[in-house]
């Protein structure tokens, strides 16, 4: 492929795409309205983005409910570290570079919640207590800072038929865990 092909200037990029409408331009706010607020409320599952020295990173994190993260505020957002396979990926990346995305999802909701922010990892007593599980507090909490939220539209997800059973696959049919890690 020639380098001719390639688009390095946010110009050449602008003149292959229609600009934004209002509502696109409109929709990103710099914290959680109560209506995002009460859309989070519900919500089981998010992915977290992070980037260290190693690179970029996306860690699935997930719960019931108002158990895999809380909304402290309308600027921030408490995700408690659970224990997990030790690696501390992201937490090592915060350490190297705040600078997080989170997409959060429902399942059966055609919307995405995106968030962009500012993380840093606490071990405040009251904060770890208030984010026990099964009074198992976690052994750090990452404080999100929000700097950006807003929706994502359905298209996405509707496309991907990610909440029908069209593309659903018995566990017997994909490689498992251990397969793909080159472990089992």
């Amino acid at each position: 492929m020639s380098n001719s092909h390639i688009i390095d200037s946010p110009e050449a990029l602008s003149r292959l795409y229609r600009a934004p409408g209002t509502t696109s331009r409109l929709k990103v706010h710099g914290f959680l309205s109560e209506e995002m607020q009460r859309w989070l409320a519900h919500s089981p599952f998010f992915i977290l983005a992070s980037h260290g020295e190693d690179g970029l990173d996306c860690s699935p994190r997930g719960d019931e409910p108002g158990k895999a993260f809380r909304v402290l505020d309308a600027w921030t957002i408490a995700i408690p570290d659970r224990r997990g396979n030790n690696r501390l990926d992201t937490l090592h990346n915060l350490l190297v570079d705040p600078r997080v995305g989170l997409v959060f999802l429902i399942p059966g909701i055609e919307q995405a919640l995106r968030i962009r922010g500012s993380a840093s990892i606490s071990v405040d007593p009251d904060l770890l207590a208030d984010c026990a599980l099964d009074g198992e507090p976690p052994a750090t909490v990452i404080l999100v800072k929000v700097v950006a939220a807003y929706v994502q539209n359905a298209r996405a997800i509707r496309s991907a038929h990610l909440w029908t059973d069209d593309y659903r696959k018995a566990c017997q049919d994909v490689p498992g865990a251990s397969e793909l890690s080159g472990t089992g």
